[in-house]
């Protein structure tokens, strides 16, 4: 029943940020659930993909969520995500959470950064971005490896991707990632349901109805805040859970 709880305050974080689905709930369902880590990153995409498409709803109606380019980088997601769940089979468990934990941090690092920078007015978001295509496909392709390689929904690169490489305000940026992280999920979980992996459904059930009433609540949540602040959050969303999850692999 501890699913429950957690899945809904998971569920907040993704419907506010448009990421921190998979983020969170790797680490949970490793650390305090239990899960082995490959059963984990699988299960977590189940949760990721049906909080993303409760989540998607409101933002929608805001007009944040750019359907075309997520569409486009969604779709490139796909082939990256096999490989990265191909990818994922072969490495170490311990292996995989540190590769984690590291790249989290990393990324982390960044996001801070553009967040002091928005605040400063060093850095603005456009309000109506135009990439070419072969820009969303390369993002697309990479995001999708990460996605199937770590068992995550993607936020925590399509976000970062979409922000600092595609220029979207903070705002879109999540509420595309939703589209995206939808899309992707999907993929990821296929290959893995192919290939027999073991679910625990139960926890995967109340994880993912709390995950989801969390969604409906974050949505509203994040439009009380400036987009700054919201960009600040989910650098530092990123570090702790990068410094949890690198505490626990090293010295325990």
């Amino acid at each position: 029943m501890l699913a429950l709880p957690i899945g809904l305050l998971v569920g907040v974080v993704v419907g506010a940020l448009g990421a921190g689905g998979g983020i969170l709930s790797v680490p949970v369902l490793v650390y305090l659930l239990g899960q082995d880590p490959h059963a984990a990153t699988a299960e977590s995409l189940v949760i990721v993909g049906v909080t993303a498409l409760v989540s998607l709803v409101f933002r929608a109606r805001k007009g944040q969520v750019d359907f075309r380019g997520g569409s486009i980088f969604g779709a490139c997601s796909v082939l990256g995500a096999f490989a990265g769940a191909y990818l994922n089979a072969l490495v170490d468990p311990a292996v995989l959470m540190i590769s984690f934990g590291l790249l989290l941090a990393i990324v982390s690092a960044v996001m801070y950064r553009r967040g002091i920078n928005e605040r400063r007015g060093k850095e603005t978001g456009l309000s109506d971005p135009r990439h070419p295509t072969a820009t969303m496909i390369l993002l697309g392709s990479a995001v999708g490896v990460l996605t199937g390689f770590f068992g995550v929904g993607g936020g925590f690169a399509i976000v970062p991707a979409l922000v600092l490489v595609l220029s979207y305000p903070m705002r879109k940026a999540s509420g595309t990632s939703l589209l995206v992280m939808l899309i992707a999920s999907l993929a990821g979980v296929i290959p893995r349901l192919a290939a027999g992996t073991n679910f625990d459904w139960q926890v995967v059930a109340l994880f993912t109805i709390g995950s989801a009433a969390g969604g409906v609540i974050g949505g509203p949540l994040s439009q009380r805040f400036r987009s700054s602040s919201l960009t600040i959050a989910f650098g530092t969303l990123l570090l702790l859970v990068a410094g949890a999850t690198l505490v626990e692999e090293i010295w325990f």
